[in-house]
């Protein structure tokens, strides 16, 4: 069953039948392969009983595939807007740590967020900056430090 909630949309493991998925997935990805230089996609559908191209754009269809690949695998998806507004604990969630220490970065202005009464909330988009920012610093210290005298 798919849920829609919050301008959250999610299918849950088991929703859709994996091997259907995978069979769309690939062909999706085959035709997108197939034909680098189309910015959209025109799909033949009956759409409210008239029949007529769905035209689709290129990152859409991609990410649709995308999606039906993770279905394929048997595993959940959730599809979130950018501006969707989190609470602090799906914030902390989402980033596995701890809703203290999710609110310790945001009073270190780590992240912007918006206060709604007393409630602190971080839109999806933002998190992600912060997730990609953060992935990027951990990254750059687990490399060996350059020698000044390596010029290699």
């Amino acid at each position: 069953m798919i849920e829609v909630t919050n301008a959250v949309s999610v299918i849950r493991p088991g929703d859709v039948d994996t091997e259907v998925a995978e069979r769309a997935a690939r062909r999706i990805r085959d035709y997108l392969q197939s034909n680098p230089d189309e910015d959209t996609i025109s799909v033949d559908a009956e759409l409210g009983g008239v029949e007529e191209a769905l035209v689709v754009p290129r990152a859409a269809v991609a990410m649709f595939a995308q999606v039906l690949g993770i279905l394929a695998n048997g595993q959940g998806v959730q599809v979130v807007p950018d501006d969707a507004m989190l609470t602090t604990q799906q914030a902390a969630d989402a980033l596995n740590v701890s809703r203290p220490y999710l609110i310790g970065l945001l009073e270190k202005n780590e992240m912007p967020y918006t206060m709604v009464g007393s409630h602190r909330r971080i839109a999806f988009g933002d998190l992600l900056d912060y997730k990609r920012r953060d992935d990027q610093k951990r990254r750059d210290n687990r490399l060996p430090p350059r020698r000044r005298g390596n010029r290699g």
